[in-house]
């Protein structure tokens, strides 16, 4: 029977998760398998990968054929350079102590880069949100400023109205004076002129009564 490695699909859609069993080669995807070694989910960065190693790396010795992309994972985890050194043992290449020794240099070194990833994603992450922050704080600022220039714009509009409306007003104040002048002086002269008529009159009798 051949037997395979591979993922068996589940989750949300868009939100795929995945298992990570050992299985008939001959079943679907997502059918029976023999047993569950792992979780694996690619939404996350960096991926985040689950495995019970030393069942996965028993049976990868027993011949079970992963996956490209489950390789993929045991090569990340260095199952795949464990199974090439126990081969060397197994031959008499190298000792255990050596395999060993090799195996835990290199998972050593590969926790340090995943560690520096890590870090590097969380200082951009934090440099992304200090900008992001950073340039709502000057959009922020430049509506103040617009709304505060409007406001400068409107008042600057409604000065000169105000003056002109000012200024019309007294123009119409100048206007309306001369008028009113016009229209009493001919009062008062119509008023005088019948009192001067009749003290003329008045003498020109008492004139005749003395000459009588």
């Amino acid at each position: 029977m051949a037997v395979k490695i591979r993922l068996a699909r589940r989750g949300r859609k868009k939100q795929a998760m995945y298992d990570v069993v050992v299985a008939d080669a001959r079943s679907p995807r997502d059918g029976k398998f023999i047993e569950k070694i792992g979780r694996y989910n690619p939404n996350t960065d960096p991926a985040f990968i689950e495995l019970d190693e030393e069942k996965a790396f028993d049976w990868v010795m027993k011949g079970a054929q992963p996956t490209d992309t489950v390789r993929a994972m045991l090569s990340y985890r260095g199952l795949m350079l464990k199974k090439h050194l126990q081969i060397g043992v197994n031959k008499g290449a190298i000792t255990q102590e050596e395999a060993d020794k090799k195996f835990d240099a290199w998972l050593a070194e590969k926790d340090s880069k995943i560690q520096a990833k890590r870090e590097k994603i969380a200082k951009d992450t934090d440099s992304k949100a200090k900008a992001r922050l950073e340039a709502e704080a000057k959009v922020k600022e430049a509506r103040a400023e617009a709304l505060k220039k409007k406001a400068e714009d409107a008042v600057a509009a409604e000065a000169p109205a105000a003056e002109a409306e000012g200024e019309e007003a007294v123009a119409e104040a100048t206007e309306e004076t001369p008028a009113a002048a016009a229209t009493e002086a001919p009062k008062a002269e119509a008023t005088e002129a019948p009192a001067e008529e009749a003290k003329k009159e008045e003498s020109a009798s008492e004139e005749e009564k003395k000459e009588d």
